[in-house]
This record gives C-alpha cells, structure tokens and sequence, in this order.
C-alpha cells in the first residue's frame, strides 16, 4: 500500500507573483533613483567643465591685456596725442611694440565686445606720430582693416575703470590720459594745453597709473576682475 505524502510537503520551493512583483518595483525604484543620481552627477561635471573653460579663456585675455598695458605709451612720447580711450564694453591703447634688431615702434590695440565674443585688434606697427594718428582714428572708430582675434566667447559685459589720483573712476573716458586727444571742441583743446603749460605737473597727477576689468561671461554668477599697472612696474 503506498504511503500517502502530506500536502505541506508537495509544495516546491520559490516566490509567489505577488513577491516577484513587489521584488520588481523595489529594483525599479532603485534603479530610477540611481539614475537620476547619475544624471546630476553629469550635469554637474558637464557644468563644472564649461565653467573651467571660460575661467582659463578669461584668464588668457586678462594675461594679454595685462601685456598691453605694461607696454603703454607714456605720455612724453605721444605728446598731447591720446594713448587710452575708454568706452561702453571696449577700450583702446597706445602701445610700445619691441622687436630684436629693431627700435620700438607705436601700435594702437582695441578691446571690444562684438555679439557677446571679446575680441582684439591692433593696428601696424608705426614710428610716424601723424600716421599713429590715422591708425588711432580707424582703430577707435572700428573702420581699420585689420583682421581681429577672438579671445573668448559668451561674454556679456565690459567694464574698465583706472586708478588716478588714488581714486577708481568707473567707465566713460579717462581725463587724465584723453585730455586733448578726446575733447569735444577746439576751445576745450586750447584750453586744456593753456593749463598744462601752466602748470606742468597737474598734467602727471591725472595721468592713470592703473587700469582695472571686469569682464561677465555667461555661467559665472559674478564677474571676474583684474587689476593691471599701466606701464612697466
């Protein structure tokens, strides 16, 4: 006679439906959490390299403006000419360009903002004091040929102060350094040359010895700022 088996112990090993499925949701819980963990972590790398870039291109122009600005024209060799011009998002020097075997030369390099690119252009090398006024007049007016080099783009502003008299004066165009070069009619240029042979050493005491820009780039929450001394230190 065979033996009869109990019903509890018939019954094979395993999950029921309802455990599968409670199993399933928990990993697909998991797996949407993970993968939104991930998906921030690439944005924020993604963000944090751009973010880098700008700061290194932000960094090279501030390097090459640096460079100009320490081989400034003073002002016994451009006489009464201007040398520094500032305007909205852009400013203009005069500056000494040396080269090996050769006297030093004049050259007049601008800095603007065309459709949110910073670009730099600089004019040909000159010994002639009335052809450095032609080449000032086509760089300042963006009516020189000469083909500009982009520093960086995605930048949204520009602002230029200089240190005269132990004072910052933001924006507009410098008095010390543009005083008969910029002004507005002759009687003013007579007037302010009146003045300067009066009195010789106000014209030093305006005359700017630093310069500072800020330059805004889309994905910086603040500006970045760098002070630069006007001349050799």
């Amino acid at each position: 006679m065979t033996p009869v088996v109990p019903v509890a112990r018939m019954r094979k090993p395993g999950f029921t439906l309802v455990e599968l499925l409670v199993a399933i949701s928990i990993l697909a819980i998991v797996a949407v959490l993970g993968w939104r963990g991930l998906d921030g972590i690439v944005r924020a790398r993604t963000a944090l390299t751009q973010q880098m870039e700008v700061t290194r291109g932000m960094q090279l122009a501030f390097a090459q403006m640096q460079s100009d600005c320490e081989h400034i024209a003073q002002r016994d060799i451009v006489d009464q000419r201007p040398y520094l011009l500032i305007g909205a998002d852009r400013f203009t020097l005069v500056r000494e360009v040396f080269t090996e075997n050769q006297p030093s030369r004049l050259q007049v390099v601008a800095y603007r903002i065309v459709n949110g690119t910073l670009i730099r252009r600089e004019s040909q090398p000159t010994r002639d004091l009335v052809q450095l006024d032609a080449l000032w007049q086509a760089v300042s007016s963006d009516a020189d040929a000469n083909p500009a080099v982009a520093l960086q783009t995605g930048v949204t502003g520009m602002q230029v102060a200089t240190w005269v008299n132990g004072a910052w004066r933001q924006g507009g165009v410098d008095p010390g350094a543009n005083a008969a070069g910029t002004a507005e009619s002759q009687g003013q240029v007579v007037q302010q040359q009146i003045q300067q042979q009066a009195n010789p050493n106000a014209q030093a005491a305006n005359e700017p010895i630093g310069m500072q820009v800020a330059l805004q780039a889309q994905g910086l929450q603040a500006p970045m700022i760098k002070s630069f001394l006007l001349g050799e230190p």
